[in-house]
């Protein structure tokens, strides 16, 4: 199977000024307001050869965003 080489994860953290505490009940709010997509992938090989590939795709937000980013991709159709 050919596959793409593995890209470096991107930062945990975006560094903006000084750094602070963030709580997470301010990662939460920010999570449910703004949306965030956790990706992933899991292969699992024997002797070279892929057996098994898990690819993963998540959203997390909270339906009052959801429903108003499909307003406005309706409105833009």
């Amino acid at each position: 199977m050919n596959r793409l080489p593995m890209m470096p994860p991107p930062p945990l953290a975006r560094v903006r000024g000084s750094q602070r505490q963030v709580s997470l009940s301010e990662v939460l709010d920010r999570v449910l307001t703004k949306g965030a997509v956790v990706t992933g992938e899991v292969v699992i090989t024997l002797a070279g050869v892929d057996l098994v590939y898990l690819g993963i795709n998540v959203v997390l937000t909270s339906i009052d965003t959801a429903l108003k980013g499909k307003e406005r991709v309706d409105a833009i159709r």
